[in-house]
């Protein structure tokens, strides 16, 4: 059981890892000169230089701050999540342990899947040549990670009742 919950925990602070680099790393669309994120824009200047600029105005505000505000909220989640682990090992009984765990990675990859769902859907459509970069790769993959995480919090209650 002992190597059970180490996994657990190692695959919960993974989860928050993949989060935070997908929330904070400048790479969610990228060019060869440009590359975007949620928060802003770098440009890379003729003397090698990489330039920070805001998020272009035509870009969708609701969406750019749903997207933002979805990403934070499922770091938030999964890093109370992890708390709430240590919290329930110590003080519920068997049987009730995992359960608000479960809820908080459960909220984490809602939260996660709608900015990267949103971001998917709304914006960079019908650009200029482009691709999506490495953070956007990883919301994805925290997405799948969560969602993994949350189900085995939920079994393993299951399990130890």
């Amino acid at each position: 059981m002992l190597i059970l919950l180490a996994a657990i925990f190692l695959l919960h602070i993974a989860c928050i890892c993949l989060l935070l680099a997908a929330t904070i790393h400048n790479a969610w669309w990228m060019t060869d000169t440009m590359s975007t994120d949620i928060w802003s824009r770098w440009i890379l200047t003729p003397a090698g230089n990489w330039n920070y600029t805001d998020i272009p105005a035509l870009y969708p505000k609701e969406y750019l701050q749903a997207v933002q505000a979805s990403s934070v909220l499922a770091c938030i989640f999964c890093i109370l999540g992890l708390f709430v682990f240590v919290a329930q090992l110590y003080t519920l009984p068997k049987g009730k342990r995992f359960l608000f765990t479960g809820a908080f990675q459960l909220l984490a990859w809602l939260c996660i899947m709608i900015a990267a769902s949103i971001y998917t859907e709304i914006f960079h459509k019908d650009k200029d040549p482009g691709w999506y970069g490495a953070s956007f790769i990883l919301a994805w993959i925290s997405v799948c990670l969560t969602f993994i995480s949350c189900i085995t919090y939920f079994v393993l209650r299951k399990k130890t009742a």
